[in-house]
């Protein structure tokens, strides 16, 4: 099984979104969103951001 978004509406009445893997694991989670709509939005940002991203190793700080 793939990864896929999940939508959701967290205790305080948010909507937020999770990434998760094939195996169930989460892998990302989003802000929260005053409505279902601009979760599903954030998601959409998401898939473009990731669309060809690079991956840098960031440097330890001191």
């Amino acid at each position: 099984m793939s990864g896929r978004f999940e939508v959701y509406q967290d205790a305080s009445g948010k909507y937020r979104f999770r990434l998760t893997a094939g195996n169930g694991g989460i892998v990302a989670t989003g802000q929260g969103y005053a409505s279902k709509a601009a979760a599903h939005k954030g998601v959409e940002a998401v898939r473009r951001a990731a669309d060809g991203a690079a991956v840098t190793d960031v440097p330890k700080r001191a």
